[in-house]
């Protein structure tokens, strides 16, 4: 599984125009499924995004220490976006090859597994958003630093 870790002031998904979810502080996070991926690496990833240490001992401090909270210590919640272009390879031409992105049907089981694992990591089902599966979404974020990390279950 491929992860793009963005820290947010705020974050929003809308499908056809309509709110789905939005997020206050915390992280928006892209989610890419890939063949070879299993629910080892649900586990996997969803302890390393409720764990990273993203956030300031005091965000309302200029002078306080980085590095040392997570999303989970700062109470912030998680927007997951399902986003299977992560997988996309473009060494050859200029277009996008995504056979290394598992299929729909598969990815959105995966997809829903790994949601219920990152509830339970974080403690709360309120905290955890996400978009709609599958569908063309339009996402807004208010980036935090910016703070962007990528994760790769695999490396």
């Amino acid at each position: 599984m491929k992860a793009v870790i963005q820290k947010v002031k705020s974050a929003s998904v809308s499908v056809d125009g309509k709110l789905v979810s939005s997020i206050g502080k915390g992280l928006l996070v892209l989610i890419g499924i890939g063949i070879n991926d299993s629910n080892e690496d649900c586990i996997k990833l969803s302890k390393k995004i409720v764990n990273l240490k993203l956030f300031k001992t005091d965000e309302n401090d200029l002078n306080a220490p980085h590095w040392k909270k997570s999303v989970k210590d700062v109470d912030g919640e998680i927007l997951s976006i399902s986003q299977f272009t992560l997988f996309a390879k473009t060494k050859k031409g200029t277009k996008p090859d995504f056979h290394n992105a598992m299929n729909s049907t598969l990815s959105k089981a995966l997809y829903d597994d790994f949601l219920g694992v990152l509830k339970k990591d974080i403690n709360s089902d309120e905290k955890i958003k996400d978009g709609v599966f599958g569908a063309m979404m339009d996402v807004s974020l208010v980036n935090d630093g910016p703070v962007t990390v990528i994760v790769d279950t695999k490396e």
